[in-house]
């Protein structure tokens, strides 16, 4: 069988975490709708609060602990990202926006990207539309069209969200997927021992 690799970015700060939650069913949408068109797929899941102190050590001096660059190395390197953030005072959470502020900014690029968040009410989800896409966008990652939104009320007993959830997760794993199922981004990772086409020792010489 073919094999593409996952990486899921959570960003939740409690445990159980209702974050984690929704990456989980997002990444297993995702296996499952690969695997019905022969593709196996390597999932590599990362909760950011586990590696916080590296990622803010990297802020303050700009290099990555060995265990933070191994998560980026493998992020980076993936066929498809699942990021998922809880939403604070309406905009993605600190810890997400940083995990994302310490890695090269061309190394997401043309990569396939689902995007998700939790929060108490459904009045945070245009959170994913004004502040997650417009980053990823930046970023020149491939945004699906749906993104998935859930609230408290989701993961409650009775009501029409129960049965909208899992069709927006169905939904936006089928658009992951569909991308995944093309990716080819080893040509664009970047090797951080190439030296820039403009470097030239001699001219640095002759300048002197």
């Amino acid at each position: 069988m073919t094999t593409r690799t996952l990486a899921v970015i959570s960003a939740g700060l409690s445990q159980p975490s209702s974050t984690r939650m929704l990456a989980d069913k997002l990444a297993a949408a995702t296996v499952a709708t690969l695997a019905e068109r022969g593709i196996e797929t390597e999932v590599l899941s990362v909760e950011l609060r586990d590696i916080a102190t590296d990622i803010m050590n990297n802020m303050l001096t700009g290099f990555p602990s060995p265990k933070l660059d191994t998560v980026i190395e493998s992020v980076t390197g993936a066929d498809g990202l699942i990021a998922v953030t809880p939403i604070f005072t309406s905009s993605y959470s600190g810890l997400f926006k940083t995990f994302f502020d310490v890695i090269d900014n061309r190394s997401l690029t043309d990569m396939p990207v689902l995007i998700g968040a939790t929060a108490g009410t459904a009045r945070h989800s245009l959170a994913l539309d004004y502040a997650l896409r417009p980053m990823f966008t930046y970023l020149h990652a491939v945004v699906v069209p749906t993104a998935v939104f859930a609230a408290s009320e989701d993961w409650g007993s009775g009501g029409a969200s129960l049965k909208t959830l899992p069709e927006r997760i169905h939904r936006a794993a089928g658009e992951l997927s569909a991308l995944m199922v093309h990716s080819d981004r080893s040509h664009l990772v970047p090797d951080p021992f190439v030296l820039d086409a403009s470097f030239s020792p001699a001219g640095s010489f002759a300048a002197t």
